[in-house]
């Protein structure tokens, strides 16, 4: 065997896996903060969307506006209700935390060009304009960031998965 082939085959036996990059996570707790503060506020949403919990639309309600006056298919529809529902109790116990994470920025940046930008930065918290502006998708967003970077943290079951 020629020195690159072996020097090849040294570098790819050091490269971590796919899998192991995905599940890697920092020992720190700070990532888990992050990680459990951004599931507790994503629930109660992905809960209006799926089970019409906490004054949402349930299923129905959220597929016809989404499929309807949003325009998106319906398996990307169902999707995200899914993701946001069901992806928020997975990053509750860290587990698949950077997938979640970055199908959380997805769907905020989704929101914000799609309907919340034309409302401006600032929430409606006096009810005095016609929509929610997009500051708290931002901030989804910037949880989001340090998730993907840092991984779910000391207590995520991700840690135990990794190989």
């Amino acid at each position: 065997m020629t020195s690159q082939v072996m020097t090849g085959q040294l570098i790819a036996a050091q490269r971590p896996s796919l899998w192991s990059r995905v599940l890697d996570t920092s020992p720190d707790a700070a990532p888990t903060v992050a990680r459990v503060m951004l599931a507790l506020v994503m629930f109660p949403h992905g809960a209006q969307k799926l089970f019409g919990w906490f004054g949402g639309y349930g299923w129905e309600g959220t597929m016809g506006f989404m499929t309807g006056q949003i325009g998106l298919p319906t398996p990307l529809a169902a999707g995200l209700i899914l993701l946001e529902s069901v992806g928020s109790v997975l990053l509750l116990l860290g587990l698949l935390t950077r997938p979640i994470a970055l199908g959380f920025i997805g769907i905020m940046l989704g929101a914000i060009f799609s309907v919340h930008a034309q409302f401006g930065f600032f929430m409606n918290w006096s009810g005095a304009q016609a929509g929610e502006g997009f500051e708290y998708h931002l901030l989804v967003i910037a949880l989001s960031i340090v998730l993907v970077l840092r991984g779910g943290g000391r207590w995520a079951l991700d840690r135990r998965l990794a190989p």
